[in-house]
């Protein structure tokens, strides 16, 4: 994470390094990421660049916590959503956000689905601690089985596992497509097919 030095200076240079970082990091994997470029974007000598950050990796982790904070308040929304709501309209409000986000800022978009294509130790890392923000979703369907809405049965991580498989998908689709409607339409059907199921009786 940032050092003092980094957190004394002016917002303004502040942001002009986290932009030039989320421009570089959208671009190429972490890997592939250069220092060099992000510097020369910033305006910055290479020995102030080590009087903020130790490394690639403690700029990466701001940037990506400075990221997730914006993101948090999107879904910081979903509490003032109907409390009687169910998973299945809360997947889909969360998505249509995303959505929404995304295209507000394509640059993140372009970052998350680069650490899913980045096998990278670090990434790996990353990404595994990530996923402890699907404990949201965890949580409203369990509530939903509590309420008697899902079946007591249904295997709760494997269900959010396939909702966030199907997100993360449709997410670069929309990198390629840019068309909010047929993706949240295809999320619409996804979401119906895990309520109903598609095996007759």
């Amino acid at each position: 994470m940032p050092k003092p030095t980094f957190l004394n200076l002016s917002p303004q240079k502040q942001k002009r390094i986290f932009d030039a970082a989320v421009q570089e990091f959208a671009a190429k994997r972490f890997d592939e990421a250069s220092i060099n470029q992000i510097i020369k974007t910033a305006g910055i000598p290479r020995g102030s660049f080590y009087q903020y950050f130790d490394n690639k990796e403690d700029l990466y982790l701001y940037m990506v916590a400075e990221i997730g904070r914006e993101k948090m308040v999107l879904f910081k929304q979903m509490e003032a959503l109907d409390p009687e709501a169910d998973f299945f309209e809360n997947c889909l409000y969360s998505f249509s956000q995303v959505l929404a986000w995304a295209k507000a800022k394509p640059e993140y978009s372009r970052i998350a689905s680069m650490m899913e294509l980045d096998n990278s130790v670090f990434i790996s890392k990353l990404r595994a601690h990530s996923a402890a923000g699907l404990n949201m979703y965890k949580e409203m369907l369990d509530r939903d089985k509590q309420r008697g809405r899902i079946k007591a049965d249904t295997d709760t991580s494997l269900v959010v596992d396939m909702f966030y498989t199907f997100s993360v998908n449709l997410s670069k689709e929309y990198q390629q497509t840019g068309s909010e409607e047929m993706l949240l339409t295809r999320m619409i059907s996804m979401l119906r097919i895990l309520k109903e199921g598609i095996a007759i009786d």
